[in-house]
């Protein structure tokens, strides 16, 4: 009769996902890494400058009537010379060097990520493709992305960016220069998606889950996309958050060069290539100050995708 009568014990409750998140080995091992948590919060506080730059920023510094040469080459705030706000200095066009690297941040920022979401997307679907039908189709797609390998991908970047400003000619403005950057960023990262993806994809197929998944007459695609990508991006996610670092390097790189953005809506690349003309003359500052955003920045991404390729390999767990 007492057992009868006797409560019945609740459910647990169910856990969140943000409960989960933080009781996981990966939210362990992030606060357990010092050097992590530093680079996590350096990112943030980048993307949040980025985000914000129009907030924070004295000026708008792709606004020609916010700009004057009288204020043109001041040096930083704390050196003979300098005035306020320009806390960093300006450039020869009288760009305060603070609002140029907060706005050219947001491009770089843009660039990267477009670049990389359209590399992801077109590996990881080339790569579904391959591993998942194999024969002749997988051997089309690697032998292409066998050739890619040969060539640097600076160079493909440089010979997509020559042949569309070829085409467009004076017709080009700076929103299409940026279309088409990110285009020929992620046409030059797609292949590690692609080889990784097929790799995984390669061991998933022969698994239960999609035999199972073939026999109750699943098509294809939605077999490798509901069933095996979940279990492919993994690594995915690692090489993401790498190639973010190489992307915005890349388009530096292109800018600094001269096919990039252009001096009217600059980048950290652009700022870089303007202020190296002047290094010599003794204005340093519009220079070093977006070379030193544009280290940052990579150095933190890459330290964060560092720690994530560690936390995910369950050998070093």
């Amino acid at each position: 009769m007492d057992e009868a009568l006797s409560p019945v014990p609740a459910s647990p409750k169910p856990v969140s996902w943000a409960g989960g998140f933080f009781d996981s080995d990966l939210w362990i091992s992030f606060k357990r890494s010092k050097v992590t948590v530093i680079a996590a919060i350096i990112t943030l506080l980048f993307f949040l400058l980025a985000i914000f730059a129009g907030l924070v920023a004295p000026q708008d510094p792709f606004d020609p009537a916010q700009l004057d040469l009288l204020n043109s080459r001041l040096p930083p705030i704390w050196q003979e010379g300098g005035q306020a706000p320009f806390v960093l200095g300006t450039d020869d066009q009288g760009r305060d060097i603070f609002s140029a690297i907060a706005y050219g941040l947001r491009i770089s920022l843009i660039v990267g990520f477009l670049g990389v979401l359209f590399s992801a997307v077109l590996g990881i679907g080339l790569g579904l493709i391959a591993g998942y039908f194999g024969g002749v189709t997988d051997a089309v797609i690697m032998r292409i992305a066998d050739v890619q390998l040969t060539f640097p991908a600076i160079l493909i970047a440089l010979l997509i960016d020559g042949v569309v400003k070829s085409v467009l000619g004076n017709q080009i403005d700076a929103w299409t220069i940026l279309g088409v950057l990110v285009f020929s960023i992620g046409l030059s990262f797609w292949v590690q998606y692609a080889r990784t993806v097929r790799g995984s994809v390669l061991v998933e197929k022969n698994k239960d889950y999609v035999a199972a998944a073939r026999l109750i007459g699943l098509p294809a695609p939605v077999v490798m996309l509901r069933h095996v990508l979940p279990n492919v991006l993994g690594p995915v996610l690692v090489i993401a958050t790498i190639n973010l670092a190489l992307a915005i390097i890349t388009e530096a790189t292109l800018s600094f060069l001269g096919s990039g953005m252009p001096p009217t809506m600059p980048s950290l690349g652009t700022l870089i290539r303007i202020g190296n003309d002047f290094l010599f003359s003794g204005e340093w500052w519009i220079v070093a100050f977006p070379g030193l955003a544009l280290a940052t920045l990579v150095l933190a991404i890459n330290l964060l995708g560092d720690w994530l390729r560690d936390a995910l390999n369950p050998r070093l767990r």
